[in-house]
């Protein structure tokens, strides 16, 4: 299960991992024997199991994090050739399906967000609940969580938590991380989560005052939203026609960015004299779920981390794949680089 922004209570603790709408995703996969599926974000290989469960299919599963591919050797064993596991960034699948001898797939998944295997081993450093260094990366590679808490400028901070981690009170957190800083680096998960706490109240009830600073920190770390526009840019490209994309979101700005990519491909673009080429370009998808799918009542009670998940499916039309546009309408943030060059 991929955890997202808004879990309550268990925001950073212990979990099973569980596949969200595991059963629903399979199904709106259209799953069928001798098709080739892209698992885009295997984990722990929930959902990549259970399109294995029909006889015939093929997965290719991308995992960014090279423990995930290591933990699934056992299933890629098991599944006696059915499944490959490839380490790489979801936005590179139609590279990697490529160097695997396909050109074009019957259906991608996408389960996005941070999974309970990451949050629950404290030297990843997702988890404010769990002691460990301020890390965040997903991949291991590029400036971490505590790199960006070091370089990045007040008013850099306080849009990025504002922006990605929708916080109210981001500007005092910033300032008060900054202020910090200058007496002693923040480098424990703790020490970041101890800052937050002073300055966002907790309520009886409420989620931890640090999960949306720390939600925030972890999709600037590992850039999510710029790997899920150009991760459904590549699916569109790959994707045989009547294939079958289907994404599950936990984040309000994944889920925008899903819907608004969905949307402009389900349609003609408007005319314009600037791209007349894309003007007359046919849809690309046709939605198949009018309103999102979410979890039913017995799901959240047995995995209160699926309350906030979110599943939009599409079925590929036989146009030609659209040219990369800014349509997704991605925050305007600095990248972890920008950051990092800053104050070199």
């Amino acid at each position: 299960m991929m955890m997202g922004s808004d879990s309550g209570a268990v925001a950073g603790g212990l979990a099973r991992h569980i596949p969200v709408l595991a059963r629903r995703a399979v199904d709106w996969l259209g799953v069928h024997a001798g098709g080739v599926y892209l698992d885009a974000t295997f984990g722990a290989g929930g959902y990549a199991r259970a399109i294995l469960a029909t006889p015939g299919t093929r997965v290719i599963g991308i995992d960014r994090d090279d423990s995930a591919i290591a933990a699934g050797a056992a299933i890629a064993e098991q599944a006696q050739g059915r499944l490959v596991l490839a380490a790489g960034r979801f936005s590179d699948l139609q590279t990697i399906a490529a160097s695997h001898g396909i050109a074009a797939v019957d259906g991608v998944v996408f389960d996005l967000g941070v999974s309970s295997m990451q949050l629950d081993v404290a030297a990843r450093g997702f988890s404010f609940r769990l002691e460990g260094p301020l890390d965040m990366r997903m991949g291991r590679d590029g400036p971490s969580a505590a790199d960006v808490i070091a370089r990045a400028s007040e008013r850099e901070l306080a849009a990025i938590i504002a922006t990605l981690g929708e916080e109210r009170h981001a500007r005092s957190i910033a300032h008060a991380v900054v202020k910090s800083r200058d007496a002693r680096p923040i480098v424990t998960t703790s020490a970041l989560a101890d800052i937050v706490a002073a300055i966002v109240r907790p309520r009886v009830g409420a989620i931890h005052p640090a999960t949306r600073t720390f939600q925030a920190l972890r999709i600037f770390v590992n850039e999510e939203l710029n790997e899920l526009a150009d991760g459904l840019a590549a699916a569109e490209r790959v994707l045989k026609p009547a294939g079958r994309l289907v994404v599950v979101a936990f984040h309000s700005l994944e889920d925008r960015i899903v819907k608004t990519f969905l949307i402009e491909r389900s349609r003609a673009p408007a005319s314009s004299r600037h791209r007349p080429q894309i003007a007359s370009a046919p849809p690309t998808f046709h939605v198949l779920t009018r309103r999102p799918e979410t979890p039913d009542d017995a799901e959240v009670a047995a995995n209160p981390r699926a309350r906030s998940a979110k599943l939009r499916a599409a079925e590929r039309t036989d146009a030609a794949a659209r040219p990369a546009t800014s349509e997704t309408q991605l925050p305007r943030l600095p990248s972890p680089a920008d950051v990092m060059r800053s104050r070199a």
